[in-house]
């Protein structure tokens, strides 16, 4: 019988380029930015990794969709490289890669690299994808602003929400983020804003303003894994480990028919479940110390406190407006400034929440530092409330 991958892998190393509107830089000079931190933190020589795992979600770098890139970027010394992509889950999905490949004795250490470089197609939200299955079953009637608005609507709906109050959860959310962001030297957005601001912004999609929704930007973030007892070797102390690492992907039940309300994330809960009992959680609010999760839009972070366990049915609203999820609450949440302040250069996102746990794990989170964390969680959403793929990572010092 399975028995997961708790405490079975360590993070040795992990860097993470500056986000933001690179015209500067091409992707190999966001992979080698992030890489060069990595493994100058993991302390060890390139030929020493044994196989890696490249996320990338919508350009296709130099060689179509294989992994020559990231080998030709980084001069890997002709080790297999897999190109993997899932949505906005990409980067996570890369991890999943190293992670199981450590964990399943297949390699004793692997890289996760996740890029992406948006800014440079000319475009202002995310670019569009060529026909296909999915663009034949969804794609060509479906915008994000949109379909998340109905997200909020529903959740308003089902929990007979203010929608006054309903948006100033949303502002606070925002401000709560932007906040965090101004700490952080790599985030694309630096700017604190006020609550006046995000309820006068201009409306994207009814009851979603500009400030609800996150931008586009170009990054790349990676991560060394290996076991703890080679960690040790490396003379590495205090090991952060990955505890759980799952993924749940929509069947077609959300869309195709009336069970699902429209107002949460099935692939969430099943996931966020899924992770909980893999890492010996069993009570996420208490135990969980941060967490890091996909706001693409504000309502997306609000719903996911609910469907990720943190908080209770219907009771985001009230936990948001208390600041629970405040820097200084009982649970951070966007320490670091999250999707709002970062962008989201798609196959990137996941390594980069990932990035921010393991430097707070480690106390060096610079003034944004939160006290003495053990255990942080991070998601990922990649598609639509109704048709999504959904990843969820928790990962703490090794004991936790």
């Amino acid at each position: 019988m399975a028995s997961g991958i708790r405490d079975k892998v360590a993070i040795v190393g992990m860097g993470c380029s500056k986000f933001g509107e690179r015209w500067d830089c091409d992707t190999e000079d966001l992979i080698v930015e992030a890489f060069e931190e990595c493994i100058l933190d993991a302390g060890i020589d390139i030929k020493e990794i044994q196989a890696a795992w490249l996320a990338t979600a919508i350009e296709e770098v130099h060689s179509g969709k294989g992994g020559i890139p990231l080998a030709f970027a980084l001069r890997l010394p002709y080790i297999p490289v897999t190109r993997v992509e899932n949505f906005c889950a990409s980067g996570s999905e890369a991890l999943r890669g190293a992670v199981y490949a450590v964990a399943s004795g297949a390699c004793d250490i692997a890289l996760a690299l996740g890029v992406e470089k948006l800014k440079d197609t000319g475009y202002g939200g995310l670019p569009q994808r060529s026909r296909g299955v999915l663009n034949s079953m969804w794609w060509a009637n479906y915008s994000a602003p949109g379909s998340f608005a109905q997200l909020a609507s529903a959740y308003q709906a089902k929990h007979g929400i203010n929608a006054d109050e309903l948006k100033r959860a949303m502002a606070h959310i925002s401000v709560k983020s932007h906040a965090n962001g101004s700490k952080n030297p790599k985030a694309h957005l630096r700017n604190k804003i006020t609550e006046d601001q995000v309820l006068s912004a201009p409306i994207i999609a009814e009851p979603l303003g500009l400030f609800d929704c996150c931008g586009v930007s170009d990054g790349a973030a990676c991560a060394i894994v290996t076991t703890p007892e080679i960690a040790r070797n490396l003379g590495k102390k205090d090991l952060i480990t990955v505890k759980a690492l799952q993924l749940s992907v929509s069947n077609g039940t959300e869309s195709g028919h009336n069970s699902w309300d429209g107002s949460h994330f099935m692939t969430a809960r099943i996931a966020s479940t899924r992770a909980y009992e893999e890492a010996g959680i069993r009570d996420p609010r208490k135990e969980i110390d941060l967490a890091e999760v996909h706001d693409c839009f504000s309502i997306t972070e609000l719903v996911t406190m609910e469907d990720l366990h943190l908080s209770p049915e219907g009771g985001a609203v009230k936990d948001v407006l208390d600041g629970f999820y405040d820097s200084d609450g009982g649970l951070p949440c966007q320490i670091d400034g999250g999707l709002k302040c970062f962008g989201h250069p798609i196959g990137s996102s996941g390594l980069r929440m990932i990035y921010e746990l393991y430097l707070q794990m480690q106390g060096r989170a610079s003034e944004r530092q939160v006290e003495n964390p053990k255990l942080g969680l991070t998601h990922n959403l990649g598609g639509a409330p109704h048709q999504n793929v959904c990843s969820v990572a928790i990962i703490g010092q090794l004991g936790a």
